[in-house]
């Protein structure tokens, strides 16, 4: 029995062995990343049962793909690979100062082809919690009408949504992002925007009102996410900063955020409240900046025992 569903597109990510301009860089390592497959690889770490549902192309890059996530133990069953659209492909490039910046081959994917007929309502009603990013409507039209439909089962079968905006400003205009997201928000049971997304979809940098124009919406629960300092857990009734983990160095920042709605759904699976949710996946998007690629950083709850203190780690 399925704890968690998610649906998106997973490429294969060429991650420089060096930093600097990929003008100059010749050497890469062979990884993935999709957002959410990274929310399940990290909810499977945290000792919850998750399906993925995505489309792959029939080529070694799908294969790839498919068996490293299933290898993870996330459940793969609804992962289809088609012959005429190949599995997307992206390049990282890192810096020492500034973002690490990402350059997309993903045009026209398999991913991209999915549609609502691809979705199994037996297999998603099945489900706790149906996790969604901002990235999948953005994919292509087939990809939006999916999302609805997942939806749309969701809610039929007492299913919650949870959504992290998970902004994409390549992919689409910020116009048509603005109007797809807020529709979504007001689907959604659980929201977690960042600042930065706050600012792009709702016109403020601060951090509450951030949260109230989303609960206005009709939202449940809101969780946003401040960087370093932790983040804000807000309810109709209840307000909480939570005070993040400090790391000493941050190797690599993409995947943090994927990590951290991973914590908090596995945190109300585990019968958590609020506040202790948001340590859990303030904790885990901490400890995921700590290696280079988005999901090998990903913690387990014995790694996050000891990280936080809470069990002192054996190292001989």
């Amino acid at each position: 029995m399925l704890e968690v569903v998610t649906l998106g597109e997973t490429m294969v990510m060429m991650n420089p062995e060096e930093t600097g301009d990929l003008k100059y860089i010749y050497n890469y390592k062979k990884q993935l990343g999709g957002a959410e497959s990274n929310f399940a690889i990290g909810l499977n770490r945290l000792d919850h049962q998750v399906g993925w549902i995505s489309k792959l192309g029939a080529d070694p890059h799908g294969e790839y793909v498919k068996s490293f996530i299933q290898g993870e133990g996330v459940d793969v069953s609804q992962v289809k690979s088609i012959d005429d659209a190949p599995t997307g492909l992206f390049f990282k490039e890192r810096r020492e100062l500034g973002e690490s910046k990402v350059y997309y081959y993903r045009h026209d994917s398999a991913a991209s082809r999915m549609e609502p007929t691809d979705l199994s309502e037996e297999y998603l009603a099945q489900a706790k919690y149906l996790h969604l990013t901002g990235i999948t409507p953005a994919l292509s039209e087939s990809c939006y009408q999916t999302i609805l439909k997942a939806i749309e089962i969701a809610q039929e079968n007492d299913v919650k949504i949870s959504l992290d905006p998970n902004l994409r400003l390549k992919l689409w205009s910020k116009e048509r992002m603005r109007e797809v997201m807020l529709e979504l928000f007001k689907e959604a049971d659980i929201v977690l925007p960042g600042i930065e997304e706050g600012e792009i979809l709702l016109g403020t940098d601060e951090p509450s009102e951030i949260a109230q124009q989303v609960l206005d919406l009709g939202v449940e629960i809101v969780v946003v996410k401040l960087g370093a300092e932790g983040a804000l857990v807000v309810t109709e009734d209840t307000s909480e900063k939570v005070a993040g983990y400090p790391v000493e160095r941050v190797v690599d920042p993409i995947g943090a955020g994927d990590g951290f709605a991973a914590g908090f759904i596995a945190g109300q699976l585990k019968g958590y409240d609020l506040v202790e949710s948001t340590k859990l996946a303030n904790a885990v998007g901490a400890f995921a900046t700590t290696v280079i690629g988005d999901v090998e950083g990903l913690p387990t709850m014995e790694q996050i025992k000891v990280f936080t203190g809470q069990k002192n780690g054996i190292d001989r």
